[in-house]
């Protein structure tokens, strides 16, 4: 008997079982003159649905005597991807007593109890020294990464050539194989850049200057380079209007972010630059000035200025909470008034430019975030400006220059990137350096986001995404009712909750067609072999954008976004969370389920139940239970000893193993619904379900600290307690007696 038959019986056992205990529960009820009858009554019914369980059995033994293959190029690459993975119904009880991330052992000897410490195994250790190879997010330890499964995505369709692109597709190709081109890059150097200077009149470093006025200089930056050196400009609502349903826009002031490393003293409220990283920041700017040519007898000098006046900047600066317990956010005010507090900038004549052709007026009103630093930054300039001694060195110039240069960082050769690079360094930071392709697709995505997210919506199977996300929110909203509430207010209070939510995928109401993505790109001439030029154009690209926000509702889609999120009601999942390898529309369902399906399962628990373990005594039975289950296995392994589970530990474990129920209830019943499912290698459909979910069980999320062990051992608790494995685990949790409690 196949495996999909045992599950259609299992099921038709278990509705008997239900409707049998629902005969017995309105027993009393039922007139005297029916209660002599009711065995005679459960013959016939169990007559009825013998009957029906072998009808069902000769439809499958006609339908599904052998699985039907996916022979399509995606199931063939996930085939392939498959035979690599370790199946865990054929792995020792060892495999599962590892944590993700580093394959730590949990439990060990007394010493570690005490410490809680971890240790390896000398296999996994040589393992853990290897190269780790990026594969779709998946690296060597199996860690989940879903924003590297999406990138790698958008790189596939980067590079894949259809041979029918729409011009706006066309070019954002070209960008992007332009990014890739480093030869390029390389023999230009910083020639690009220079002769950009010269456009803007020159810099007094190199000698060559033409006295441009400071605040024409300041504007051409916002508006054609997105530089703002001084201040920040952004577009939004007044958070305090909104909550009144005044939907109105306003241009919004911010502090800057300025390029010198800045500490803040809770004490004296003062922020300052850090000291100790004065010496590596003037270095990196010497750097920059000699890669530009600049004479080292006078570099210092413009370096000093440029420190000094970032420096004395910063002191006005502060953080987000400060300004906020001080009630300096949203402060509206004319530009008028703005040019009456702080004269040094041309208020009207600036943001004329960065919203250029909008018409702006003086008694248009703006909101500023920082008011303070708006007077001080004001004041320093006119500082700077009457200092008869820099008049030759321009110092306000140079700065603005070298924040352009910060600007277009990104299309830069790799002297630059270095120079950067080093500094980071300086100041602690360690992170991995991302390849070139990664780069490029961030870099591509900051301007042709609206073409990544037509191209994305066409690749995705928005009714199979959305088709998986309603029936594991329906098998959610199943196992609720199985939960043991701590009272009734908390039960009607979540449930309450949950009824109101209304799951959907993450998707603009107008997508936007070829036609019109052409039209906005129109203007952009894209050259696959001169990326600074590429990036320029890209810039002038955002002051469109800009306006577009300010004067219109835009659907804001995040194509980077991988988790779902609450607004208002709707509970969005993004398209990004369905790209292989989690979700393909030609893969098997199992897969679909068992790896996407999981994902949606265990985000709406973290999303609608955060507060659950204080509501519902299920999370510590769940959680206590699973963990039993656990030592079991790792007495079994010689592993003795354990230490009691965490709060947070207890829910993400109840989280992770509820999530795993759901997203397998949602699969049956839509194989009850759908039978003709497909399979890779020959696997059954449950199987082939949890080799997805092992595959992706470990992710990089907020919660994985909080899990105690490789969440693929669940795998063993499902099927010890269902008896839906056609096979048992290697590692099994049943024993003789099969005293261990089901979970």
């Amino acid at each position: 008997m196949s495996e999909t038959e045992l599950e259609i019986l299992q099921q038709l056992e278990s509705d008997r079982q239900r409707l049998h205990m629902s005969y017995s529960n309105i027993e009393h009820r039922v007139k005297p003159v029916w209660m002599k009858h009711r065995k005679w009554l459960l013959f016939l019914l169990s007559c009825i649905l013998l009957a029906g369980m072998v009808g069902l059995i000769n439809h499958l033994s006609h339908h599904f005597h052998t699985v039907t293959p996916c022979l399509s190029p995606a199931c063939q690459w996930a085939s392939a991807r498959l035979s690599t993975s370790a199946d865990p119904f054929t792995q020792p009880c060892d495999y599962f007593l590892f944590t993700c991330g580093s394959d730590r052992l949990l439990l060990d000897s007394e010493r570690r109890q005490r410490s809680h410490g971890f240790t390896l195994h000398a296999e996994n250790q040589r393992k853990s020294v290897q190269s780790k190879q990026e594969d779709g997010g998946l690296r060597e330890n199996k860690t989940l990464s879903r924003k590297a499964v999406l990138l790698q995505y958008l790189k596939k369709i980067l590079e894949t050539d259809s041979g029918m692109n729409s011009s706006a597709v066309q070019k954002t190709k070209g960008f992007y194989n332009s990014c890739l081109d480093t030869k390029s890059i390389e023999t230009a150097g910083a020639d690009p850049f220079l002769s950009l200077i010269k456009k803007l009149g020159g810099w007094a470093v190199s000698g060559q200057w033409n006295q441009t006025d400071f605040n024409t200089t300041l504007g051409l930056l916002m508006r054609d380079y997105n530089t703002f050196p001084f201040f920040n400009i952004y577009v939004g609502k007044d958070p305090y209007e909104a909550a009144r349903g005044i939907n109105k826009k306003y241009i919004q002031i911010d502090q800057p972010d300025l390029l010198i490393p800045i500490e803040w003293n809770s004490k004296t409220e003062k922020s300052r630059a850090k000291t100790e990283t004065l010496r590596p920041f003037l270095a990196s700017c010497q750097q920059y000035l000699n890669l530009l040519g600049a004479p080292k007898s006078s570099s210092l000098i413009h370096v000093g200025s440029f420190v000094s006046l970032s420096s004395q900047l910063a002191v006005a600066s502060s953080p987000l909470d400060s300004r906020l317990s001080k009630s300096q956010l949203y402060q509206h005010m004319t530009i008028k008034e703005l040019q009456r507090q702080a004269p040094a900038i041309d208020w009207l004549g600036c943001l004329q430019a960065a919203f250029h052709p909008l018409p702006l007026s003086a008694d248009d009103d703006v909101l500023l975030h920082n008011l303070p630093y708006i007077v001080q930054m004001s004041n320093t300039i006119i500082k700077w400006q009457n200092k008869p001694e820099l008049s030759n060195s321009a110092p306000l110039h140079t700065f603005m220059v070298l924040n352009l240069l910060h600007t277009l960082m990104p299309a830069m050769d790799s002297r630059f990137f270095e120079t950067a690079k080093n500094f980071s360094m300086a100041l602690g930071n360690t992170e991995e350096e991302a390849p070139r392709w990664k780069h490029c697709v961030l870099e591509t995505e900051r301007g042709f986001d609206s073409v990544l997210t037509h191209l994305l919506s066409k690749v995705t199977a928005q009714k199979e995404a959305e088709k998986i996300i309603q029936s594991v929110f329906h098998s959610f909203k199943s196992k609720l009712n199985e939960f043991e509430w701590t009272d009734q207010t908390s039960r009607q209070l979540v449930m309450e909750k949950v009824d109101s939510a209304i799951p959907k995928l993450w998707t603009t109401k107008e997508p936007s067609s070829e036609a019109k993505l052409d039209l906005l790109f129109s203007e952009m001439i894209v050259s696959n072999q001169n990326f600074f030029s590429n990036y320029v154009q890209l810039l002038s690209l955002w002051q469109k954008k800009r306006i577009e926000v300010l004067i219109t509702e835009p659907e804001d889609i995040d194509i980077l976004s991988v988790t779902p999120f609450l607004f208002g009601k709707k509970l969005l999942f993004p398209m990004g969370m369905f790209v292989p390898p989690l979700f393909h529309p030609t893969y098997p369902r199992a897969i679909n389920y068992g790896a996407a399906g999981f994902l949606v399962a265990k985000d709406i628990l973290h999303l609608l139940l955060p507060d659950i373990s204080s509501q519902s005594k299920t999370v510590n039975a769940v959680g206590e239970c699973v963990w039993t289950h656990y030592l079991t296995v790792s007495e079994k392994a010689g592993r003795g000893g354990g230490f009691p589970l965490s709060a947070a530990q207890q829910q993400e474990v109840w989280v992770q193993y509820t999530a795993l129920q759901v997203a397998l209830q949602a699969y049956h019943q839509n194989l009850m619904q759908q039978p003709n499912d497909t399979s890779l290698s020959g696997i059954s459909y449950t199987r082939l379900f949890f080799r997805s979910f092992s595959q992706i069980n470990c992710e990089a999320d907020p919660y994985r600290d909080s899990m105690p062990f490789k969440p693929s051992f669940l795998i063993t608790v499902i099927c010890a307690k269902y008896n839906l494995c056609p096979t048992s685990p290697q590692c099994s949790i049943q024993t003789k007696q099969n005293s261990l409690q089901a979970c």
